[in-house]
């Protein structure tokens, strides 16, 4: 399939970028989408940072990126929130 690398096997990142006129909610649907179908044991965090240095930099404004950059952020390692460690005793 033509845009498709190991970090976007299905190239859903990479049409994104070549639609013209995409909203930032269609990335947020496609970016979503794209999180599903990966395999669970890849390190997100490492195939978002690809994904930016491969399209990001050519294209700074594009709503992608953006969804990108926020992905980027958000897939920080989580912290305990909760469970029966965190209430009293």
């Amino acid at each position: 399939m033509k845009g498709s690398i190991e970090q976007d096997p299905r190239g859903l990142i990479y049409e994104s970028y070549r639609i013209d006129g995409i909203t930032d909610a269609q990335c947020r649907s496609i970016f979503f989408d794209w999180a599903l179908g990966m395999d669970a044991a890849r390190d997100s965090r490492e195939d978002i940072g690809a994904l930016l240095d491969i399209y990001g930099g050519a294209n700074p404004d594009h709503p992608m990126t953006a969804v990108l950059r926020d992905g980027l952020q958000g897939s920080a390692t989580p912290r305990r929130r909760g469970g029966w460690r965190s209430r009293e005793r």
